[in-house]
């Protein structure tokens, strides 16, 4: 299998997870408060967006490559 055609696959792969979550989320914690022995953290949720475009210049680009490899 060409490697062209990988690349095209995981590029359609990546482009539909895209699609389907929208973003990365991480939680991150940090200390809230600390007093001698008591020590209070909190947590913090994040999220880094993934716009839509991303996702699909993603699946342009894989079908993109499978019809290239395809006629070569």
């Amino acid at each position: 299998m060409p490697t062209s055609r990988i690349i095209g696959i995981l590029l359609i792969v990546l482009g539909i997870a895209a699609f389907a979550y929208q973003g990365i989320r991480y939680t991150t914690t940090e200390k809230a408060i600390d007093l001698g022995p008591i020590h209070v953290t909190a947590e913090k949720e994040h999220t880094f967006p993934i716009p839509p475009l991303v996702g699909i210049a993603a699946v342009t680009g894989g079908i993109l490559l499978l019809i290239g490899s395809r006629r070569s």
